[in-house]
């Protein structure tokens, strides 16, 4: 056991090689870009609507496709089966996203600038949590606008969670999630993390 800690010490005080601190640099501006992309798009198709309605979310607001009309069209739709309507102040995590993606660039900075394996751990296992914990939180805001509906809305169906990735018929609708251009930077990032680390595996302490 000693020597399993001693080994576990020596690997965190590894110095990062060059190409790491480079992919930590990278990584940075990934994130950063990443939090004025649009993370995830939401896309209403119906036989009324074959050109499909589009939601696009980004870290700190809604925006509809279409130059945003497409926005208003979806709360009426919401509306109709007693859905409340899509406001940005009904998401509580656009209040501090886009400020925990400038502090996942600034710790990238750091680790970068340090150099020791350990920082680069902290950074990992830290956007590791914070990415479950987004997940979560956006799959429970689904959930919630699709199981309190209004029993006295003009159509009734059953409550439902919006599907997170892929697509589900509602009604007759069909809804696709997919990730957009900011969420790709954002599965990218983690990627660049563990591209740093394998780098530097054999760096001398």
């Amino acid at each position: 056991m000693k020597k399993l800690f001693q080994r576990e010490s020596v690997f965190l005080r590894r110095s990062l090689s060059l190409r790491s601190r480079l992919l930590l640099l990278v990584a940075a501006a990934t994130v950063v870009a990443a939090a004025f992309l649009p993370l995830w798009q939401i896309r209403l198709v119906a036989p009324q609507y074959q050109e499909g309605l589009a939601l696009y979310i980004y870290t700190h607001k809604l925006v509809g496709g279409n130059h945003g009309q497409d926005l208003p069209e979806i709360n009426m739709l919401n509306h109709y089966i007693g859905m409340k309507p899509l406001v940005e102040e009904d998401f509580v995590e656009m209040r501090w996203m886009p400020f925990a993606f400038g502090v996942f660039a600034l710790l990238s900075l750091r680790a970068a600038v340090i150099g020791r394996m350990l920082s680069l751990i902290d950074l990992g296992v830290s956007f590791s949590y914070f990415t479950f914990f987004s997940l979560g939180s956006f799959y429970y805001r689904l959930y919630t606008y699709g199981h309190s509906l209004n029993p006295h809305a003009p159509m009734t169906i059953k409550p439902f969670t919006p599907i997170l990735l892929g697509s589900q018929k509602i009604a007759n609708f069909v809804q696709t999630s997919l990730p957009e251009a900011g969420g790709v930077l954002f599965t990218l990032f983690p990627i660049l993390i563990a591209a740093a680390i394998w780098c530097s595996r054999k760096e001398e302490p």
